[in-house]
């Protein structure tokens, strides 16, 4: 069954009128062709008005669809199967929320790492819904080091509404893991693209999101706070969240307009979750034609223009 937010209940009237007349046509003998036709057509230029117009906030709730794509699932359509999963970190124990491992794209050897949400609310707990541990971290570390060694690019798959905060997370590091990431991926000597697939919150998503290229999907958000935690603070109540998620400046487009991001890759009309074989194509699209251009760049060349990327961001020159 379809899941709709709150600005897609026009889309859902018509969902609903046009499942209820073909229900008439398959137990009468009336002609509802034409009419049939008008509703989808008015169906499609819903779609179209609703999703050319949806503010920051709409666009966060769109990210946190239940039915969009997560990470194992555009792994799985980019390598058409062929992803072998690796798993733990070698110091505490494999954490579920992070998931990593080799596969074939057109026939290249990449890895792939990125976080995990479950599915349905038994898998959520299992992958602890998105956030990974600092052993999650230490995985991607762990991981990168090895496409590094052989030679392999990565490609980093973000989607998580921020790095677990309890107390066990903090005594086992949390800070130094995230911290230790984006270190290391500054020097990392193999190309690196970075994509937001979903929720791209604070440090969780920094972990793992400092590439060559670093892509956002159209509806996805990256951002150091949520914008219900956002409100949290500035007003003292959640009630002002679309407001914070306005004032944030965090959809694709402005982070594109303020230079944190290389580049966003479109969506289907409706979402990601609309079309998930489209959605997935358009991002195989893009790793492609980026690894394309990457592997052909010196390895010191990589590194020196990635760690003088992210030293440019939030330069602020003073107007003489």
């Amino acid at each position: 069954m379809q899941t709709f937010l709150e600005f897609e209940k026009p889309i859902q009237n018509l969902i609903e009128q046009i499942e209820k007349l073909k229900e008439v046509a398959a137990q009468s003998q009336v002609d509802v062709a034409p009419t049939l036709k008008d509703l989808e057509r008015k169906l499609d230029e819903a779609r179209k008005s609703i999703y050319a117009n949806l503010s920051p906030w709409e666009r966060v709730q769109v990210s946190r669809h239940p039915d969009r794509p997560y990470t194992l699932k555009y792994i799985e359509r980019i390598t058409d199967g062929t992803f072998i999963e690796l798993h733990g970190d070698r110091t505490v124990r494999d954490d579920k929320a992070m998931v990593g491992g080799f596969g074939l794209v057109d026939g290249r050897t990449v890895m792939f790492i990125g976080q995990q949400k479950g599915i349905n609310t038994k898998m959520r707990q299992y992958r602890n819904f998105g956030m990974p541990n600092p052993e999650g971290y230490r995985k991607a570390l762990r991981l990168m080091k090895l496409a590094e060694k052989f030679n392999k690019p990565i490609v980093t798959l973000i989607d998580t509404p921020g790095a677990f905060p309890g107390l066990e997370a903090e005594e086992r590091g949390q800070g130094e893991a995230i911290a230790r990431n984006i270190y290391e991926m500054c020097r990392l000597r193999v190309p690196v693209i970075c994509i937001i697939i979903g929720e791209g919150a604070s440090g969780g998503a920094l972990g793992i999101g400092v590439g060559d290229k670093v892509l956002m999907l159209e509806n996805t958000w990256y951002s150091v706070i949520s914008p219900e935690s956002c409100s949290s603070i500035l007003w003292r109540s959640w009630d002002f969240k679309a407001q914070a998620a306005k004032a944030l400046k965090l959809t694709a487009e402005d982070m594109l307009k303020n230079k944190l991001i290389d580049g966003i890759i479109p969506e289907p009309v409706g979402g990601a979750h609309a079309d998930v074989d489209k959605a997935t194509a358009l991002v195989k699209a893009e790793v492609v034609k980026h690894l394309n251009k990457l592997v052909k760049t010196d390895p010191d060349k990589l590194v020196e223009r990635r760690i003088k990327k992210f030293c440019e961001m939030g330069v602020v020159e003073k107007l003489r």
